[in-house]
């Protein structure tokens, strides 16, 4: 039996300019289980891909379909709140009892627990990006669209994060953006290399 379809990219074309289109006619299937990198030059359309699928973006043309999305920002202190500890945010996305799940995800990243009651200014770039990483994987989703997870942390941190990512497979697929092609050679069972697309 295949696995569940988690997004469905049909003819997909965006562009700010229509002289320069960013994607042309562009498909992705991704299921569940799967890893996918999008790879590309700054500018190459990595970002945008992300905000069409999340729908603060709209295609000019083809249609998008995708399951529960969680997302892990390139910049966490942008995908927290300042006034607000972490675990209020955390509260305020993940419902029910995920007392036993948290502290399973707090080991795994190397987060104390103390650091939750705190707001985002007082921790370390790679501190809240683990945290970051902690609220998307509370929420149990199918889809987890992940934009350069490690580019706050160190090396050795940075591939065990991938390799925690890569346990919920399982569960969900990843879409991946990360600048780092040996990480994506790695971890994925697909790169897609967007300046090759620009060109077709």
């Amino acid at each position: 039996m295949e696995n569940k379809l988690v997004l469905q990219i049909e003819g997909l074309t965006f562009f700010y300019k229509k002289e320069n289109p960013i994607y042309k006619d562009f498909s992705l299937n991704l299921q569940q289980g799967e890893l996918v990198t999008i790879f590309g030059k700054s500018g190459s359309g990595k970002t945008t891909l992300f905000e069409l699928i999340l729908g603060s973006l709209k295609p000019l043309n083809g249609s998008i379909k995708r399951s529960k999305i969680g997302m892990i920002f390139q910049d966490p202190f942008n995908s927290f709140h300042p006034t607000y500890s972490i675990i209020e945010q955390i509260k305020d996305v993940v419902r029910g009892d995920f007392n036993q799940e948290l502290n399973f995800f707090l080991e795994k990243l190397s987060l104390e627990k103390n650091l939750l009651d705190k707001k985002p200014h007082q921790l370390s770039g790679g501190q809240l990006q683990r945290c970051s990483i902690l609220r998307a994987l509370l929420m149990k989703p199918e889809l987890l669209l992940v934009d350069e997870p490690t580019s706050a942390l160190d090396n050795i941190i940075a591939y065990d994060v991938m390799k925690l990512l890569i346990q919920f497979l399982d569960s969900c697929a990843i879409l991946l953006i990360t600048h780092d092609l040996d990480m994506a050679k790695w971890c994925s069972d697909k790169i897609i290399r967007l300046e090759e697309n620009a060109k077709k």
